[in-house]
């Protein structure tokens, strides 16, 4: 199959009929009719039959689909590239984090690294740690920060501060005493807990810590970010173990923070590009955000 095959292919599943796949792809819809009927010549079976007026894909086409998919989705991705590195004059710094840290950390190193960079465009993104790495990846964003340590040889990454995890809780859930000392893991056993995905790193090594108490916590609910299971927990739905910039967030949601013993270190990563020319404007910020994760941090300890 060519290119022009897969496209055409790609288009009639989306569409369901040729004369809306012409027009989806802005060709003519003879030239649709004639790209198809090469396409199956060269296969040497049909990719459609008619019914009521539809094209439905055949079986050979079903599972043709899959692989099409995939390799349509990478030719979007290199259309992307192409088209950033297109526009490398835009001078722009686009900065890419995890829910939890665009919560906590960004605004107040945003404030102050303005003061200094008034007039520079800033473009702010949240998403999750693998697809932060594709933006970069993509040139979709020149700065990404995570909890997560990733290894890629096209990424380089530092340690910009790192806490120690946390447990939080509903208001009032502990004493003023208790909120002095560091909750041992034991105490969790039993306790209504709120899940993080194991698919997160963080996640996973404490799924392993957990899953030793006896009995082990009363996980009703499953979340993917460290934010969302903060709302949980200010909503009274149980208790969670999370990063110490989600404990710290100014968010308005009230909750009370203890760490957690024994000590579980949580560094925050900043990525970029190798072998690439930092901006002075990235620079900066990166060296805000040091500083204001520094002092986060450092307030979660005192």
């Amino acid at each position: 199959m060519r290119l022009r095959h897969i496209e055409l292919f790609q288009a009639i599943l989306q569409t369901g009929s040729l004369t809306a796949a012409a027009q989806l792809l802005h060709i003519s819809q003879p030239a649709a009719s004639k790209i198809l009927k090469h396409a199956e010549q060269q296969l040497g079976f049909a990719l459609f039959s008619r019914v009521r007026g539809k094209l439905q894909p055949t079986a050979e086409a079903r599972i043709l689909q899959q692989e099409s998919e995939r390799l349509a989705a990478d030719l979007q991705r290199l259309r992307r590239l192409a088209g950033n590195l297109g526009r490398g004059e835009e001078r722009a710094l686009r900065l890419i984090c995890t829910p939890a840290l665009a919560q906590a950390l960004i605004p107040q190193a945003l404030q102050r690294w303005r003061q200094h960079f008034t007039n520079t465009p800033c473009q702010l993104a949240t998403q999750h740690t693998a697809e932060i790495v594709q933006a970069l990846l993509m040139r979709e964003a020149d700065l990404g920060l995570t909890l997560q340590a990733v290894e890629h040889p096209g990424l380089s990454r530092q340690v910009l501060s790192q806490g120690q995890m946390m447990v939080i809780a509903p208001a009032n859930w502990w004493s003023a005493t208790e909120l002095t000392q560091p909750l041992r893991l034991q105490e969790l056993a039993g306790a209504p807990l709120i899940g993080l995905d194991t698919r997160d790193a963080l996640g996973g090594l404490l799924r392993g810590h957990l899953e030793e108490l006896d009995p082990p916590p009363r996980i009703d609910t499953w979340v993917q970010t460290y934010q969302l299971a903060r709302s949980l927990v200010a909503a009274g739905q149980g208790l969670a173990l999370v990063d110490p910039l989600t404990a710290l967030a100014g968010d308005g949601q009230k909750v009370q923070a203890r760490l957690l013993e024994p000590t579980i270190q949580v560094p925050l990563y900043a990525l970029e590009r190798i072998q690439e020319s930092t901006a002075p404007a990235q620079v900066a910020l990166l060296e805000q955000l040091r500083q204001q994760a520094g002092m986060l941090m450092k307030a979660v300890v005192s």
